[in-house]
């Protein structure tokens, strides 16, 4: 099983329109590794944009965003530090539609040093993790919402990530469906010990994670950090 990795945010700000627009003032919180972390609060409060900047996306205006120790301002490949570090699965999955969930699922490791068959090999094993074997040659129009998402959550740990940053994962589902593929969440990181940091405004997610972080007007309320079982 991986280890997870820990985060740290330290006085983070950032803003947007020559800086008319602050989504983050002076945020810091840390992630302990193998965390299941909610992030909630109205819209706009500049939940999504520190996830980006958590999964460089984007850089912050001032501050430091510490992953495993290391500064991410020190790391000038993102786009490696994300294939290496990093799963993204967000609110409307983005699978390609002209690519079945066996090809969706093998993108994140081109370029990774992978044959085409071990590439086959660990995405059919990850789409039977997520109960998809059946629908592997399926394309993403033919899928459910439910089942695109679950496509998505494979394709999200095809480098074996350390860190999941989760934008709304469950956001354009039924709850019951919503219900599944946040079952499914927490069974990646129980079973692979993956770092969680969720976005949501479900409350079924929230309830379920270890830790809350409350955000409004880009800042963390206080007393933002409440446990589960509080």
């Amino acid at each position: 099983m991986n280890t997870g990795a820990g985060v740290a945010v330290e006085r983070v700000s950032k803003s947007f329109e020559a800086g008319r627009v602050q989504a983050l003032v002076d945020v810091s919180f840390d992630v302990q590794p193998g965390e299941l972390v909610a992030l909630t609060g109205p819209s706009g409060c500049g939940k999504s944009t520190l996830l980006n900047l958590i999964g460089l996306l984007d850089r912050p205006d001032a501050g430091v965003i510490r992953v495993d120790g290391r500064p991410l301002d020190e790391i000038g490949d993102a786009a490696e530090y994300r294939a290496a570090t990093v799963g993204f699965v967000f609110q409307f999955h983005d699978l390609l539609p002209t690519l079945t969930a066996l090809e969706n699922v093998q993108l994140p490791m081109l370029g990774r040093g992978r044959a085409r068959r071990e590439r086959e090999r660990h995405a059919h094993e990850l789409l039977g993790e997520v109960g998809l074997t059946k629908r592997e040659h399926a394309r993403p129009r033919t899928l459910s919402g439910g089942e695109r998402q679950r496509v998505a959550i494979a394709r999200a740990l095809a480098n074996e990530p350390r860190l999941l940053l989760a934008d709304e994962p469950t956001g354009a589902l039924d709850s019951a469906t919503g219900a599944q593929v946040l079952a499914l969440v927490q069974d990646v990181r129980e079973r692979r010990g993956t770092t969680v940091l969720v976005v949501t405004n479900d409350e079924q997610v929230a309830e379920r994670a270890d830790r809350t972080l409350r955000m409004r007007d880009g800042v963390i309320r206080d007393g933002a950090l409440e446990s589960a079982s509080a």
